[in-house]
């Protein structure tokens, strides 16, 4: 369950004090399981190796957001702006990707097993090494460029 006080600081958008805090205590475990933050600006965040599993994520803003490593196995990212973000090395197994916009986003390495991705952006998406098996890639634009 979501650390309520994780929680406030991100929705009070203290991004300062929170990479801040971040760079300080990097072994801090940062847990945001099936939180609701819909819509919310994430923009340049570090959220390296938090956990957002089951989060509700959807049209939210993670504009060049730092979440190498991260847990967001079935998570909803439908509608979200992940352009330019670092996914390297996440887990988005099962998460619902759909009509969200990964341009230029990082996902190096990344699990996508089982993930929606229909309708996503991926032009200039860095998809090496992502684990992409029964993954639904409908309309996924533009997969010529990406894979």
């Amino acid at each position: 369950m979501a650390d309520q006080r994780i929680l406030e600081l991100i929705k009070q958008q203290l991004f300062d004090r929170w990479n801040l805090f971040r760079q300080e205590h990097p072994e801090e475990v940062i847990d945001l399981s099936r939180a609701d933050l819909s819509e919310t600006n994430l923009s340049k965040m570090n959220l390296i190796r938090a956990d957002l599993r089951g989060a509700d994520l959807s049209s939210a803003d993670f504009w060049e957001a730092s979440l190498s490593g991260a847990y967001l196995a079935e998570a909803n990212l439908s509608n979200a702006n992940l352009t330019k973000a670092d996914l390297s090395y996440a887990d988005l197994s099962r998460a619902d990707l759909s009509d969200a916009v990964l341009r230029e986003a990082n996902l190096l390495g990344a699990l996508l097993m089982d993930a929606n991705l229909s309708r996503a952006d991926l032009c200039e998406a860095n998809l090496k090494e992502a684990i992409i098996t029964s993954t639904q890639l409908s309309q996924a634009q533009p997969l010529d460029e990406c894979l």
